[in-house]
């Protein structure tokens, strides 16, 4: 069935949802996908009419500069459902100029505001009852913009798709992680693009991390690329560390991403009256730390990961365990976040958008 609501979004509706024969008991995580997708195209210098459309393959030109200049850029979101079957995002704002400011580093177009709220508010309107309630229960949302200009010189295309799909997700790390200390493989590098949510930031790291996870460690935290002495994050996350009762995180530059729960953690920090100090971190600190016992956690932060508390550490051979302790501010982070994110507590910040 075709219409076309108010907001000139072209819907053509599912005729049979698959959420029947999903186990939302077993998920795992990026697997599963609700039965329709947002789908809009940029064609002769402007963006198309939006349309909503059941979730499928597309058809796309082998010749398509996304494959050979890797023009794409995407975010991670989820949608959450209190126990009132009231439907929220967590400060989507965010989201919607993170993923312009990727693309203009680019050289991608800017995908309009209105566009993009109004594309997720429809499409979650239609999947609502892939959004479970209960804390623990989300609904990631994947929004990306490729370029898909069929011409194979080396320039920025004139054509792009912006794409949004969803997947019903549970907790993405279910026990602490075990991380290594980049000290020869580099994320990004000053002037890169390091700071943008770019596919390949991602794909140029999944090598490194392999030969990490065959030493026993699920993650990387990525060191600068000129000297290796600083600490700034982790493959698939903001990273904090606890000396003492201080928190510590590494400043946003053109090599961090900005994290939307990395300012997350840093505000309600500064609420509950813990100090968290945002400067360079480097190594030698942190083994030190680790050594004295002083070193009370490292926890990383993450629409996907939420908060994951690190077990433990390795660099140059040296690897320090971390006790798991009590009253954590990992999981102090984490409750406070999720009771936000759930309609659970209150919301003196406004973070909270509900889907009407």
């Amino acid at each position: 069935m075709t219409e076309t609501n108010p907001n000139e979004i072209v819907i053509v509706k599912s005729e049979n949802s698959k959420i029947n024969t999903v186990d939302f008991s077993n998920l795992i995580f990026g697997r599963v996908f609700t039965d329709h997708m947002f789908v809009c195209d940029f064609e002769d210098g402007k963006w198309q009419t939006p349309q909503i459309m059941p979730y499928q393959a597309m058809t796309i030109e082998p010749s398509a500069r996304v494959f050979h200049y890797g023009q794409a850029v995407f975010e991670g979101m989820k949608a959450y459902k209190d126990e009132n079957g009231k439907i929220f995002l967590f400060r989507p704002n965010e989201n919607c100029n993170r993923i312009n400011k990727s693309a203009a580093r680019l050289a991608m177009p800017k995908f309009p505001e209105d566009y993009f709220f109004k594309g997720l508010e429809t499409l979650l309107r239609l999947d609502s009852e892939w959004i479970k309630p209960g804390v623990g229960n989300s609904l990631y949302i994947r929004p990306f913009v490729i370029a898909t200009e069929p011409a194979i010189s080396a320039s920025p295309a004139a054509s792009y798709r912006f794409i949004i799909i969803c997947s019903p997700a549970k907790a993405y790390y279910n026990e602490p992680v075990r991380v290594l200390f980049a000290e020869k493989y580099s994320r990004s590098a000053d002037g890169g693009v390091g700071f943008a949510k770019a596919a390949g930031n991602y794909a140029a790291q999944f090598y490194p991390t392999s030969l990490a996870q065959k030493k026993g460690f699920d993650q990387i935290i990525w060191t600068d690329a000129s000297s290796h002495k600083y600490l700034e994050e982790a493959g698939t996350m903001n990273i904090f560390f606890r000396i003492h009762d201080k928190l510590i995180t590494a400043p946003n530059n053109d090599r961090i991403l900005d994290g939307v729960t990395r300012k997350s953690v840093i505000q309600l920090a500064k609420d509950l009256g813990i100090e968290c100090e945002v400067r360079r971190v480097s190594v030698k600190e942190i083994k030190a730390a680790a050594k004295d016992g002083s070193l009370k956690e490292i926890f990383g932060t993450g629409t996907a990961a939420v908060i994951s508390p690190v077990s433990a550490f390795e660099h140059a051979d040296d690897v320090f365990e971390i006790d798991q302790i009590k009253d954590s501010y990992a999981s102090l982070f984490k409750s406070t976040l999720l009771d936000i994110q759930h309609n659970l507590s209150d919301d003196k910040h406004g973070w909270r958008y509900e889907i009407r």
